[in-house]
């Protein structure tokens, strides 16, 4: 029983986790770095499992270009943005910035394929976004004094960079959507998406700019927190969003998978020995609450 929800608390678990655990590394790193090489290890952990499993024979060829230009937008953009959030934002702040993904998802529908939005989910939209705005606003007590408190440079910078990878996540699924309903294996799919993000990546790091290189030197540790990041984060974690949709409502499972922001604040309490302050408590339930009113409808 609840097998598939727990399937999908698990990825949303797990993207909390590997939020803590990439936030050493990419601040050793730099946001570009960092990225480089979580995506590289990625790609070959995908390309290994597909050609295990055989899934490129549902890849047609009409299918590339989507995913090529998904994999651009949604990934290489999209996670470049995401890490640059979170060396300036801290991973309690990123989380909540990211899990406008699902709304920004919805309006693009509407705007774009003509798909209904009701009263509920408009609420469930405008609930969210006023979340994020409450963590982020009062979700910080002063007597906190951790490093993945405070904000490095301007906030709004900070949430201009959160708000493009949210964006950018949104179009890339967008984009994508199509192709997946065809049938195609959505691990092959993600292979050639993440492929894309980290080929653009390595040719970003070759570019003669100080910011695109790295800020540390990779060493063995890092690679392995790296590793461990990405297996966990989109290997382990899609499967489990993948083996909860075959089998569950597909409204409970978005719902659950929607509650890193509030699954990350434990973990953060648990790993800084701070207590998160109540507006990010409230801020992180507010995003669940309007989740929940977006996918049930």
């Amino acid at each position: 029983m609840y097998l598939y929800e727990a399937a999908a608390l698990g990825a949303a678990a797990l993207w909390a986790l590997t939020s803590l655990l990439s936030a050493a590394p990419a601040q050793h790193l730099g946001a570009i770095a960092f990225n480089c090489t979580r995506m590289v290890l990625v790609a070959l952990m995908l390309s290994v499992w597909v050609l295990l499993t055989t899934g490129w024979s549902s890849i047609e060829g009409d299918h590339l270009v989507p995913l090529i230009l998904s994999g651009f937008i949604g990934i290489f953009m999209g996670d470049t943005a995401l890490f640059l959030t979170l060396n300036r934002m801290g991973p309690r702040r990123t989380a909540m910035l990211f899990s406008l993904n699902a709304p920004m998802s919805a309006i693009l529908g509407w705007l774009l394929l003509s798909e209904k939005l009701t009263g509920l989910q408009i609420f469930g939209i405008t609930l969210t976004f006023l979340g994020v705005l409450l963590a982020i606003r009062f979700g910080k007590r002063k007597s906190q004094l951790h490093k993945w408190e405070s904000i490095k440079g301007p906030l709004w910078v900070g949430i201009l960079l959160g708000l493009a990878a949210a964006l950018s996540q949104s179009i890339g699924s967008l984009i994508a959507r199509p192709i997946m309903e065809t049938g195609a294996d959505p691990v092959a799919a993600s292979s050639i998406r993440v492929g894309v993000a980290a080929l653009g990546l390595v040719v970003m790091t070759r570019l003669p700019f100080s910011g695109v290189r790295p800020a540390g030197k990779l060493t063995m540790p890092v690679l392995g927190i790296i590793a461990v990041s990405g297996f966990l984060g989109m290997g382990l974690g899609m499967t489990l969003i993948l083996f909860a949709l075959s089998g569950g409502a597909v409204g409970i499972v978005a719902t659950l998978s929607a509650t890193t922001p509030a699954i990350i604040l434990p973990m953060m309490w648990w790993r800084t020995k701070e207590a998160p302050a109540p507006g990010a408590w409230a801020g992180a339930a507010m995003v669940v609450a309007g989740s929940a009113l977006l996918f049930a409808s």
